[in-house]
């Protein structure tokens, strides 16, 4: 069955997306720079609501994904504060200057998040070494990507999202994001072939829309 992570970029998305009918949510906070990690009050509020699958953004900042020892430590702190929270997993991907996978500070935060399961987010859409990035977010033990397949949105991406599923081998999630909507969702779905989907579901505005989370869950199944 076809599932769908809402992206929300505040407290009342979340229940937005809850309310729709989607599979899980992304939380976090900052819209206009793609996603940072959200307030721990918010989290704790929207625990309190949320019974769906609840992951959470840890990025102490926007721009790239090269961070300073500092916002390192920050990142581990912020793992550790949410993992309290009864959260169901998170998100992050740290790259190196050269946009390689930084394969230590990866695998130190998913030993932190641990049993947790966790996502590499679209720093993946960066790395220069596409033919290996798969393989080694495997091996480091990401469970799902969220990519648009190296381009600018999935749509632009199907044929490498295509090539990514097929060369996963069911070892991860591949799972298509970057301008998906209800318009367009069945043809990424169609050409993908992947499982799990990821939108703002946004219209206008930085709130989800509730009728369009469900027309992007009517357009899955």
């Amino acid at each position: 069955m076809n599932k769908l992570e809402i992206a929300c970029f505040n407290y009342e998305s979340a229940l937005i997306a809850q309310q729709g009918g989607a599979d899980r949510i992304e939380l976090c906070d900052n819209f206009k720079e793609g996603g940072t990690t959200p307030d721990y009050s918010i989290v704790a509020k929207a625990r309190n609501e949320i019974k769906i699958d609840l992951f959470v953004m840890i990025r102490p900042r926007g721009g790239n994904f090269v961070y300073t020892s500092e916002e390192f430590e920050q990142m581990k702190k912020d793992i550790l504060h949410f993992k309290n929270l009864n959260v169901d997993g998170f998100v992050f991907g740290i790259l190196n200057e050269d946009n390689s996978i930084n394969i230590e500070q990866n695998i130190e935060l998913l030993k932190l998040a641990s049993p947790l399961p966790c996502s590499f987010h679209r720093a993946f859409d960066k790395i220069n070494d596409q033919k290996t990035a798969l393989d080694i977010v495997i091996n480091c033990g990401f469970k799902t990507i969220l990519t648009s397949g190296f381009t600018s949105s999935a749509m632009n991406g199907i044929k490498n999202l295509e090539q990514l599923v097929k060369a996963s081998r069911n070892r991860i999630t591949i799972m298509p994001g970057g301008g998906v909507r209800s318009s367009n969702i069945a043809e990424i779905k169609n050409g993908t072939q992947a499982h799990y989907y990821h939108s703002s579901a946004i219209l206008e505005g930085e709130l989800a829309d509730v009728n369009e989370v469900k027309k992007l869950k009517d357009q899955l199944n």
